[in-house]
């Protein structure tokens, strides 16, 4: 299965020998309890980990929320969700010339994305098509969310969209009522920070008016900003450097069953004499750059939700996405003359309107969750050199239904069917539109057995349907790429394992999937990838953690002129990380990480592996004149290595000392 690294088959072993070993003792525990439904124990006090492990759902997927966002410190949402098993990054400490790889699809370093991985914010579908050379994946700030949630693969993805083979990134904005708690009046926090690689500074200002328990109002200022930074050997990092504002404003109303909620972010950032690759791999050849960049959503999401009726729960939500690029190239610094691509100014929109109902069904000894949808999308960019402009509508249609039946058993369906007509005008001047559509689908089947045990297993289907970029190419204008995932797993999650009040939960997860009819990588017929994920934690209810998780991937490519199979030339490295930490009630926060990356080996070229510590500790005063202020530490990369990331293309920082207080009035 994996066939050529050493230690995998001992990660495997010891995971299943922790699963049995919790099994075990659960059983144990269950035989020495008193029988007795109605009895009252008494009160116990539960520990509580770093990151809950989504145990109760065959889909793999990871939550970040306030709690962890606040403590990591990440300069960008690209290092906050690189500690999700199954993400890799390519470089990732700025916000551009960056990105994420979900499972070995994503982010590269020739054009950014590859349309495999979805990224939504407050529902607004973000990010462009292909750009060469230029990364803008995750361009916004992690102080404007609350919550990042990281769905992986493509069984959990068909209510989000078509394609997705490596997953899905969907991030939710602040509310005022997070900070009034719902009670009418206002609350402003500020929060300053700072790092010493090098120089780097964050501030951000949050403004919540609670008008009245039904009207809520939130403005967020923040600024971030960092010089070039050193790596482990304190060479500097080129193109590091960047000033980063953006802001958020958001308001909700609800009157009665319904609400109504509206939010617009925006990020810009402006670079001066910076290379225009800025993945840096081109050796300088396309020269430097004055570029603005500037990345914008709009969302209004309106719910109806009658407390009486479980058949009702409507969602509309309207969004708007904007992303421009607008650049002028320096000619002294271009050493074959300003290429037309250099120039070129860009500018990707996607409006999407989305209409979508759940509802709670019980027949019997059946309970159906079901979701249901419909969507319009339009997909408008703007033509320039080497990127054709044009228009994308798509309609789709969608439903999911979560059936609970049995002793345990559940069993989830999902089907998509969307319709697409891309249309624009050739570099010859004639006018092309081409029209395709697909049904795609999986499902997922979930056994829970009462010691807390738990196998699951998922089949999923999807198709990329053609993408303006491909305008030119009428072969791949009629050739949508064909995604095939299946996985299975385990999952284990009590309370009470080895001491009054502890919670375990692991989940593991294989995966294998098969990308076919490729139309993204350039001589590349079709890829086979196959995974396992492991998530794990531990909590004590005297405040003691552990959370662990881990990565193992193997994968392949078949090239399309000759056949031959090779290693896939975006294979992320396989990867373990621990975190062992102490909670002080609600005082004090105190972890260590340790990251380990296997060494690999890509058609020959040998990425090293590596080890990295990091520190976290979080101060909260609950009395006195402190009371409200939060004070956070970090060190990250303690030992100063000096290391790349194999799906990078610049070295990675070296030590950095992060400090942050924050103060709610």
């Amino acid at each position: 299965m994996f066939n050529h690294r050493a230690g995998r088959l001992t990660l495997q072993v010891t995971t299943s020998v922790l699963v049995l070993l919790a099994v075990q003792q659960n059983a144990i525990a269950q035989e020495s309890l008193p029988q007795g439904d109605d009895e009252f124990l008494g009160t116990i006090q539960l520990g509580q980990s770093k990151r809950a492990v989504k145990t109760d759902t065959a889909v793999p997927e990871t939550e970040i929320d306030q709690e962890e966002i606040d403590d990591r410190q990440a300069g960008t949402i690209a290092e906050l969700i690189d500690s999700v098993p199954g993400v890799s990054l390519v470089n990732g400490q700025t916000p551009i010339g960056s990105g994420i790889n979900i499972r070995g699809f994503g982010a590269n370093g020739t054009y950014g994305t590859d349309q495999k991985v979805a990224v939504q914010v407050d529902g607004a579908s973000v990010g462009s098509e292909e750009l060469y050379r230029i990364g803008t994946q995750l361009f916004t700030d992690p102080a404007l969310y609350k919550s990042v949630q990281v769905i992986r693969g493509t069984v959990g993805s068909f209510e989000y969209g078509s394609g997705i083979i490596g997953g899905v990134v969907r991030l939710e904005t602040i509310d005022a009522s997070d900070m009034t708690g719902g009670t009418p009046g206002f609350a402003f926090r500020q929060t300053l920070g700072g790092s010493t690689n090098m120089d780097g500074f964050n501030s951000s200002s949050t403004l919540a008016v609670q008008a009245t328990e039904n009207l809520e109002f939130l403005a967020n200022y923040s600024w971030r900003e960092q010089h070039d930074q050193e790596d482990g050997q304190d060479n500097v990092i080129e193109n590091s450097a960047f000033e980063l504002p953006s802001y958020l404003v958001k308001a909700r109303y609800t009157f009665g069953d319904h609400s109504i909620t509206g939010s617009y972010t925006n990020t810009e950032t402006t670079e001066r004499d910076k290379p225009y690759d800025s993945f840096g791999t081109s050796g300088g050849s396309f020269g430097n750059v004055d570029r603005d960049t500037t990345s914008e959503t709009f969302s209004v999401k309106y719910n109806y939700n009658p407390v009486a009726n479980d058949l009702v729960n409507i969602d509309a939500i309207y969004s708007y996405a904007n992303q421009e690029i607008e650049q002028e190239c320096i000619a002294a610094s271009a050493p074959f003359g300003c290429f037309a691509v250099v120039e070129a100014d860009q500018q990707y929109e996607t409006t999407k309107l989305t209409v979508k109902n759940s509802a709670f069904i019980e027949m019997g000894a059946i309970t159906h969750d079901l979701r249901t949808g419909i969507e319009y999308m339009l997909k408008e960019r703007l033509d320039a050199s080497s990127a054709p402009g044009g228009e994308d509508n798509r309609y789709a249609l969608f439903v999911v239904d979560q059936v609970e039946f049995g002793q345990g058993w559940s069993f989830t369906p999902a089907l998509r069917y969307e319709t697409s007509e891309v249309e624009g005008t050739l570099d010859s001047g004639s006018d092309v539109s081409y029209d395709n559509s697909a049904l795609m689908g999986g499902a997922s089947l979930r056994k829970a057995f009462d010691n807390g045990f738990a196998l699951f297993g998922s089949y999923a289907y999807t198709e990329s349907l053609p993408i303006i970029d491909d305008l030119e190419n009428a072969t791949y204008m009629e050739q949508p790429e064909i995604g095939k995932t299946y996985e299975f797993g385990g999952s284990y999650d009590r309370i009470g394992i080895f001491s009054e009040g502890d919670s375990l939960a692991l989940k593991a997860n294989y995966y294998h999937t098969d990308l076919e009819d490729n139309t993204s990588y350039s001589g590349v017929d079709s890829v086979e990838l196959q995974g396992l994920e492991l998530e794990g934690s531990y909590a004590r209810a005297d405040g003691y953690y552990a959370d662990v998780n881990a990565h193992i991937v193997d994968g392949e490519e078949t090239s399309s002129s000759t056949g031959a199979i090779s290693d896939w030339r975006n294979l992320p490295a396989s990867s373990l990380r621990m975190t062992l930490g102490k909670r002080f009630d609600r005082l004090a926060d105190l972890s260590g990480e340790i990251v380990a990356v296997d060494e690999i080996d890509v058609n020959g070229t040998t990425d090293p592996g590596f080890v990295i510590a990091n520190l976290r500790a979080t101060f909260s005063p609950q009395e006195g004149v402190l009371d409200g202020i939060a004070f956070r530490f970090g060190v990250e990369n303690l030992l100063d290595k000096n290391y790349t990331p194999n799906l990078a293309t610049r070295p990675a920082p070296g030590r950095n000392f992060k400090f942050t207080v924050s103060k709610t009035f």
